[in-house]
């Protein structure tokens, strides 16, 4: 087990030289699941599964009173627009923890 946390921390440490952030993780994340899908290798289930991991994570770091249906309605429907190539990476501001997320974008 001390083998792979190891490797986990020489990889972050690694790929914050390079000066990857969660941008740019994301970004070539999502370019990587369009060239496997155009490629056939991944189908859409598999993309569903891989946007359902990416909205727990953000449902579960989130503080309970965001921690909504609505939150994670918002967040799957962000996702579901990143991953068509309908939306751009930038601000996530309206998913804000700090804001209320029953107030309009």
């Amino acid at each position: 087990m001390a083998i792979g946390l190891d490797r986990e921390k020489k990889l972050h440490f690694d790929m914050s030289n390079v000066g990857l952030r969660a941008h740019a993780t994301a970004a070539g994340l999502l370019q990587l699941c369009q060239e496997l899908r155009h490629a056939g290798i991944l189908d859409e289930p598999a993309i569903e599964r891989i946007k359902n991991a990416i909205a727990c994570d953000i449902e579960v770091s989130a503080p309970r009173s965001v921690a909504t249906v609505a939150f994670r309605r918002d967040i799957k429907t962000r996702l579901d627009r990143l991953f068509a190539g309908e939306e751009k990476l930038g601000s996530a501001d309206a998913l804000s923890f700090a804001s209320n997320p029953d107030e309009p974008s």
